[in-house]
């Protein structure tokens, strides 16, 4: 992910965070069973979702804290 996305994910409100994190998580579940099933071609992108998916849930954190202030 590039800072450039990251900077775009950190400017989102809380609920726009919830939506794409839900849509993240439901793309990284199809993409594993392509892989299951031998259908997935490029493998490194089930790494690069993770890996968004981790930084997308340390901002809605981030932010879920931010409110409890």
């Amino acid at each position: 992910m590039s800072s450039k996305r990251f900077m775009e994910l950190k400017n989102l409100t809380k609920e726009e965070l919830d939506t794409k994190l839900r849509e993240l998580e439901k793309e990284l579940f199809q993409a594993k069973m392509k892989r299951a099933s031998g259908q997935l071609e490029n493998w490194s992108s089930i790494w690069r979702m993770r890996k968004d998916l981790a930084r997308m849930k340390m901002l809605d954190m981030q932010k879920t804290d931010a409110t409890k202030l």
